[in-house]
Formats: C-alpha cells, sequence, structure tokens
C-alpha cells in the first residue's frame, strides 16, 4: 500500500475506483478521512471549509479539498498532502515543486510559529513530502543546540543508596531502611541535562524516528536520541511546557520547543480531532495569502515613503454612542509625505469571466466602499491570486458616482515580486 498520497485544492479523492479527474484512495483509508472531516465538521474553522464530502451518482463519496491545506498523518504511518491551487500565465507546475516552494514561503510569513527558520537551499522539495521538511526542520534546530551544548541545571535527586551524599531524608530512612543498615536514603543536587525543555526535545525525536519515512531524517534522529540518553522523555508534555521559560540564555531552544508544541501538541494554525489522526498539520489559504502578501509589501515598502498596517484598528463604522464595529482591512498603505492612504484587502477565491461580476462576493465590494469613506482613502484594491485563464480585461475597475474607486488586482505567487511592484508602482502614481 502506498503511504504517501497528495492533493491540490478543488481536487477530489474516491475510494477504490480509477476515474479521471479523481484521485484514488484505498477503502480503509478514505474512512479514516471522513471520519476526520465528519468529527471536526461541527467545530469552528473560522467559516473556512475543511473538505467537502458528497455522492455522486456512479461514483459513490467523494472528498474534496477545499481552503486548508497542509498534511494530515494517520496513525498507520500514512500521509496525505495537501497543496495550494496555484496558476501562473508564465510558470508550469506539472509535478507541484515550485507550488511546494511557494506555500514553505508562504509559511515563513505567520508569527508565533517556526516556519520563519525554514530554508528552501538545502533541502530536496521534489522528493520530500511537507511532513519530512517541517521533520527536517526541526532535526536542523536540535543539532544547532547540540553544537553549542545542552542546556543543564540542579536537579533535586532522591534515592535510596549505600553511600552518604547531601542530606538524609530521615522519614524514608526510616521507613524503607530499617532493616537495611548498609543503605541510606539520601536527597542531593546534580548538575544534569535531564531539565523539561530537553525531556521535550527527546519526546519530540522519539515521536519524529517512529514516523519519519526518510532514512536521512531518520538516521540523524538516532544520532542526536544518542546525544540524548541521559535525558528522560517528556512524560506530561503541558506540565513540561508550563516550567519554560523563554529568555535570553535559552534564546537557542526557541525555535525548537516550537516545532515539539507543532509535533507533539498538534498546535499549527488550527487544532483538528481525529481518532485514527496522529497528526493534522492545516493551514487555512485566506490567511496565508493574506499574510504573504503583507510580509512581500512590508519588505518592499520598508525603506520608502510608505508606511504598512497589517489588521488595521484604526477605524469603527459607528463612533455614537460608543464606537461599535471594528473595522480591521487587511493591510493599509500610507504615504508619509502627503497622509494619502490606501487599502487594500486579500482574496484567496479564484475569479471566473464568466460569472456576473467575475464572480466577485457583494459583501467584498459593500466592505471596500466601506473602507474608502471611513479610511478617506484615494484608493482601495481587492486582490486575488492568478488564476488560470484571466477575465477579459487586465484590470478590472469599479467606480461610483461619488467618487469610490475599487480596482481589482491579481497575484502571480510564482512571481509575486513582480505582481507587488506593479501595485506600489500605482501608489507612486496618485496624487491628491
Amino acid at each position: 500500500m502506498n503511504s504517501f498520497y497528495q492533493i491540490k485544492e478543488y481536487d477530489s479523492f474516491i475510494s477504490d475506483k480509477e476515474i479521471a479527474g479523481y484521485k484514488t484512495l484505498p477503502e480503509s483509508i478514505f474512512h479514516q478521512l471522513e471520519d476526520f472531516i465528519l468529527t471536526n465538521s461541527s467545530k469552528d474553522t473560522d467559516a473556512l471549509e475543511l473538505m467537502g464530502l458528497s455522492a455522486k451518482k456512479g461514483i459513490g463519496k467523494v472528498i474534496t479539498a477545499k481552503n486548508y491545506v497542509g498534511i494530515i498523518t494517520l496513525n498507520d504511518g500514512i500521509t496525505i498532502e495537501i497543496l495550494p491551487k496555484i496558476y501562473s500565465a508564465s510558470v508550469d507546475d506539472n509535478f507541484g515543486s515550485r507550488t511546494k516552494r511557494v506555500l514553505i514561503d508562504m509559511l515563513k510569513t505567520l508569527r508565533e510559529i517556526p516556519f520563519k527558520s525554514l530554508k528552501n537551499s538545502f533541502v530536496n522539495i521534489e522528493k520530500m513530502d511537507i511532513f519530512e521538511i517541517f521533520i527536517r526542520m526541526f532535526v536542523n534546530e536540535v543539532f544547532f543546540i547540540v553544537k553549542r551544548g545542552l542546556k543543564c541545571s540542579y536537579e533535586a535527586i532522591a534515592e535510596n543508596t549505600t553511600f552518604f551524599k547531601g542530606k538524609i531524608l530521615f522519614s524514608k530512612q526510616v521507613k524503607l531502611n530499617r532493616f537495611h543498615k548498609e543503605r541510606i536514603y539520601v536527597e542531593y543536587d546534580a548538575f544534569t541535562a535531564n531539565r523539561p525543555e530537553n525531556k521535550l526535545l527527546k519526546a519530540t525525536l522519539i515521536y519524529l524516528c517512529k514516523r519519519t519515512t526518510s532514512s536521512k531524517n531518520r538516521s540523524d534522529i538516532k544520532s542526536l536520541l544518542g546525544v540524548f540518553s541521559n535525558v528522560e522523555a517528556s512524560a506530561d508534555y503541558k506540565g513540561d511546557f508550563a516550567k519554560y521559560i523563554s529568555d535570553r540564555n535559552m534564546k537557542d531552544y526557541n525555535t525548537a520547543l516550537m516545532w515539539c508544541r507543532v509535533f507533539l501538541m498538534g498546535k499549527s494554525f488550527t487544532s483538528f480531532a481525529g481518532s485514527e489522526i496522529a497528526l493534522a498539520l492545516l493551514f487555512p489559504m485566506e490567511t496565508l495569502f493574506e499574510n504573504y502578501v503583507a510580509a512581500i509589501l512590508k519588505k518592499k515598502l520598508s525603506r520608502s515613503d510608505f508606511t504598512v498596517s497589517v489588521q488595521d484598528r484604526t477605524y469603527h463604522l459607528f463612533n455614537e454612542p460608543s464606537k461599535k464595529f471594528l473595522m480591521k482591512p487587511d493591510i493599509v498603505v500610507r504615504r508619509k509625505s502627503d497622509g494619502v492612504s490606501f487599502v487594500l484587502d486579500t482574496k484567496w477565491k479564484i475569479l471566473d469571466a464568466g460569472k456576473v461580476n467575475y464572480g466577485i462576493a457583494q459583501a467584498d465590494m459593500y466592505q471596500m466602499f466601506a473602507y474608502q469613506k471611513k479610511y478617506g482613502a484615494e484608493c482601495v484594491m481587492l486582490l486575488y491570486p492568478e488564476i488560470e485563464k484571466r477575465p477579459l480585461e487586465d484590470d478590472i475597475e469599479f467606480r461610483s458616482d461619488d467618487d469610490v474607486i475599487v480596482r481589482v488586482q491579481f497575484i502571480d505567487l510564482f512571481n509575486v515580486t513582480n505582481s507587488i511592484t506593479k501595485i506600489i508602482q500605482q501608489f507612486e502614481v496618485i496624487t491628491v
């Protein structure tokens, strides 16, 4: 049985059939994935659907990937990888290698998650699934810690021994050694690496050694476990994480312990459950797209006449009798020299020239209209991912009779810098 299955957004799995346009899963795996979907269907997933479950005549049950990307690993070691559906007018990506690199770049822009340390250059993305790439990142972090030396601390050790050290625990001595005069129950402080942070690292290494299918990852994990031979594996993840204090002395551990949270406690972006699921690291594309565009825009404008605010909280829709309905546009760009502002909202949605208004939601237009009025924005923009077949116009623009202009722009994720540069050029030519 294959241990790895890959799918892209909006593609579908079926069970034990070979039908063009569908990916086939063995029946047992299909049922495990179905149970996972049903288990999480009642949970709050930020109004984004995890996966769709339907039935089609002549095909049977169909599982369709929707707005989440990442990995699902089952208890029996099976890995299901979900990649974003990314189009480009100039780049062909039949085998998904470029898409995977874009996904890694997008993950690196998430805050408080350890993906900032991801580097594409030294991993063979074409031959590794996302799970193995994540494992590689963690292993590299632990190697970095080991190279600098495991942190040690004094630990109180109580034991019944034949030699005196530290102090006698008289209550234990009387209870246990009444008829064993040759033994003495003592407590003493030992300088040891057996501290909570190292226990968590070892527990994660043991967990991943059982899960990895990469010979390189497994070999390196076993090598690292040898360094941790005198460290107990954590048996209380929450308790040991609570004991960890992030300070300057422990900065080398920060990223590795963030990975420990991901692997041991499933802390990716949204938590998921399922009896047959070992680990589900899934990320909403709406959030990834927003963070990625904002990060690139910030970088491009870092030394310019513009400032960038993400999830801006300057205005409420109403101010009386008190401030109500906070407005939080994805990105607000302000020009320092004259205070002119531009409001941008990202939408992870495929537009279609054959649909009314290209499929742009009316609620989104209401939202952009309100943003323009409140911010007095010179221009507001809706940013969508590049699509396979562009609409009839290269640039879509809507104007109202009270001077509101909403522009629709497309981001080519295989050439995101070029797309962002074109948007910035529009800021520069607009004057009051």
